[in-house]
Order: C-alpha cells, then structure tokens, then sequence
C-alpha cells in the first residue's frame, strides 16, 4: 500500500530578513508529516555576516537549492532571480510557494509562481509605508496583489489589504514569525556569561547590562 502524497512547499529566502522570517516557519512545516518543504535560496545575500551566520544562529536547515544570484541593482537582481528560478519551479511544480518579507527575491519568485500558475502564500501581506519611491513598498503592492494567500502579523496589515481590495477569504492575522524567532532564541540571549563573553565584552559589563535586563 503507498502512503498518500504529501502536500509539497517550496519556501523562498534570499536576503538578510528573510531567514529571521523563514525559521519559525520552516520548523512548523517540519512538524508536519503530511507537508513536504523544501528550501530556495536566491543568494541574494551571500557573505557569512548576512547569510551563513544567520542559518547557524537561527538553525535553519541547508538549503535544498542555491541560486547564489549575488548582487546588483534592484531591476538586475530580480531579472537574475526570475530567469534561475524558473526552471527550479517548473521541474518541482510544488503545491505552494511561500515567500516572507518584500526583498527583490520576494518580488522576482511571485512573478515567477505567478506566470507558471503556482499558487502563492504572503507572510508578511500589508504592511505598507504608503512610499512607492521605496523598492520593497513596490515589492509588497505586486507581491500581495498576485498572492493566492495574504498572512498579515498585525491588524494594519489586514486594513490595508481590505483598502486595497483583497478577497478577505485570501487574509488570514496570523501574528508575527520574527516573534517566534525571539522566543526561539531567547534562552541563548539571557546567558549572559556565555553571550557577553563571545561578544569580547567584560564581564563587570556584562553583569550590569544583564541585571538590568537589556
């Protein structure tokens, strides 16, 4: 007898906000046995202070798939992506794309669901700084207007998707993920010795700090 099929979902990370944004997520799906993730990197960030180091702090699983797009302009970046991901998408057909947050990979990986007929979940959906001069404000207006799924962590996010004129089955208030990475974190944060020792710092220092609870 073969076990039924798992519902398949490819997560998109490309740049330094993204993996506090995907962590939690990422072990949610794990908990799961009927999900089955799998994880993209664009590259969009690369070095280890805004890549590497975050994976190893925050626990993220390797990526499945490395794009490695590296830099360039905002027009460069999401052409690089969309053109590197394409055939990524085409060939796995996932069930979902899950994107967080209003990066260039954000933008260039709904374009691509988008064009390829695969459905799109926003975490992240609705915030807005009501400035389109800002790349990830035109990020966040193309990427909630094409998603299939609109997770807001916060009310205004829910407001502003209804002014704009989302289906409200589509909007889901599901809360903040970059608060479980906190929690997730937290009893590494409050060891102090531990903590202010790899951070080269005194330890009469380090005591008054943590006493006072910063």
């Amino acid at each position: 007898m073969t076990s039924p099929r798992r519902f398949r979902i490819d997560c998109i990370v490309g740049a330094r906000p993204n993996f506090v944004k995907i962590a939690p997520i990422m072990r949610a799906l794990a908990e799961r046995p009927e999900l089955s993730a799998r994880l993209i990197h664009t590259g969009q960030h690369y070095d280890f202070l805004m890549n590497a180091a975050f994976f190893e702090e925050l626990r993220i699983p390797a990526p499945d798939v490395n794009l490695e797009i590296g830099s360039g302009t905002n027009t460069q970046q999401t052409a690089r992506i969309m053109l590197a991901l394409e055939p990524v998408l085409g060939e796995a057909r996932p069930d979902l794309l899950m994107l967080v947050g209003d990066v260039n990979s954000t933008l260039a990986a709904t374009l691509v669901a988008a064009k390829l007929g695969i459905p799109v979940a926003h975490v992240e959906a609705g915030l807005r700084s009501f400035d389109q001069t800002m790349p990830e404000e035109i990020n966040r207006l193309v990427t909630d207007r094409l998603s299939d799924l609109l997770f807001a962590t916060e009310p205004a996010g829910v407001e502003n998707l209804a002014r704009e004129g989302a289906d409200p089955a589509r909007v889901a208030l599901v809360g903040n993920v970059m608060i479980d990475s906190l929690f997730a974190c937290l009893d590494r944060a409050v060891a102090p010795a531990q903590t202010f020792a790899a951070l080269g710092v005194s330890p009469a220092f380090g005591a008054a700090v943590a006493e006072r609870g910063f």
